[in-house]
């Protein structure tokens, strides 16, 4: 089924379409190959952006809609295995993306922080761990240790993100389309690419998060599909929960939109072997949970309006695989952002338009694909 955000009705884009071959192709119609777009062709570069299906009609459009700073791991487990300057330049890299976001995304974008919770004793550790990192290292946290009804008693303490927010990720992106398109950005829709050597292009980006194995080979058994399942109910009668919250190591998480809907994901590790998917379906299994897990967190019956599914990439180090495919340097990877994508992705999209312009941010090197491919 369609996601609760691409049901929106898209503005036409601008049309900025030419004959010809194209300095840049582009595969991936998402936050990253926009955001790629829109930095090469502000910069005056004949790039080509080819999506499959309708802008945002993959990952970008179908998850929970939640743009939170850092990657994937906690930022006391970044420091560990980047080191602390390679993690700090990350979280101040996603900060910057963030304010970046916030002037380009008007009302698809709400900044309201977010609340990391914690279900068991164990949890709250790991929360306190990174809690005492990001303090140490002057980056804005905030320790909730008692928290307020429908929480209390359900979770063990939470870290309150600043800086984070809730997205209406499709109308985003679809933004951030539109400006590519005026900066001259040959954005084509349905257009479905079979071989990355059918492509004209001096060099070609592939930003297919989850997709892409059909098109880079050497990504099989690196890059895994990841399913995630997503719901939306209707309005609520009050707006009880004013941020993202997010839970159980990410398997749960929730925000309200301003109509006070509540959109809720997660619960993929009830069947994790059935949800390494690349299959956009939903399953009765993972729905249900989600089902009795929105009623709970409404103290209510609900009524569910739209269920859908979304995949994004998954690495085994969760972090992305950004930079040129090992004995190709003609293609460049931007994928695998393990469900940190909304922010990262943007964030990424336009280090790897710096790098094809010759100007390679060192803050990429932990995400080189040989890394995982060579």
């Amino acid at each position: 089924m369609t996601s609760w955000w691409l049901a929106e009705e898209a503005p036409p884009l601008p049309s900025s379409s030419f004959e010809g071959r194209s300095e840049v192709a582009i595969v991936g119609g998402g936050v990253t190959g926009c955001s790629c777009a829109l930095a090469l062709a502000e910069a005056g570069v004949r790039v080509r952006l080819h999506e499959a299906r309708e802008i945002a009609g993959g990952a970008s459009g179908r998850n929970g809609g939640f743009a939170l700073r850092g990657a994937a791991p906690g930022y006391d487990e970044a420091r560990e295995q980047l080191g602390v300057e390679r993690a700090q330049a990350l979280w101040r890299l996603t900060e910057r993306a963030l304010d970046r976001i916030e002037e380009l995304a008007g009302d698809a974008f709400r900044r309201e922080g977010s609340l990391r919770l914690a279900a068991d004793v164990e949890e709250r550790g790991a929360l306190e761990a990174e809690f005492d990192a990001l303090r140490a290292d002057g980056f804005a946290v905030e320790w909730i240790d008692e928290l307020e009804p429908p929480l209390e008693g359900r979770y063990f303490g939470a870290i309150h993100h600043p800086p984070d927010g809730a997205l209406q990720p499709a109308r985003w992106v679809r933004r951030l389309a539109a400006l590519a398109a005026e900066a001259g950005a040959d954005i084509r829709e349905r257009s479905q690419v079979h071989s990355l050597d059918a492509l004209e292009g001096d060099q070609i980006v592939v930003a297919t998060d989850g997709y892409g194995g059909s098109l880079v080979p050497e990504l099989d058994g690196t890059l895994w599909p990841t399913r995630g399942q997503v719901i939306v109910t209707a309005p609520l009668p009050e707006r009880i929960y004013a941020r993202p919250h997010y839970g159980r190591g990410g398997y749960d998480y929730w925000h309200q939109t301003p109509d006070r809907r509540l959109v809720l994901g997660g619960r993929r590790d009830r069947a994790p072997d059935l949800e390494y998917s690349d299959e956009e379906q939903t399953t009765p299994l993972i729905q249900d949970e989600l089902d009795r897990f929105a009623a709970e967190l409404a103290g209510a019956s609900v009524t569910i309006e739209r269920r859908w599914a979304g995949i994004f990439g998954m690495t085994k180090d969760r972090y992305p695989l950004v930079g040129p495919l090992p004995g190709d340097d003609r293609v460049w990877l931007s994928t695998g952002y393990s469900g940190h994508g909304n922010v990262m992705g943007f964030a990424c999209g336009r280090l790897v338009a710096e790098s094809l312009l010759g100007r390679p941010d060192p803050i990429l090197e932990p995400f080189d694909p040989a890394r995982a491919l060579g």
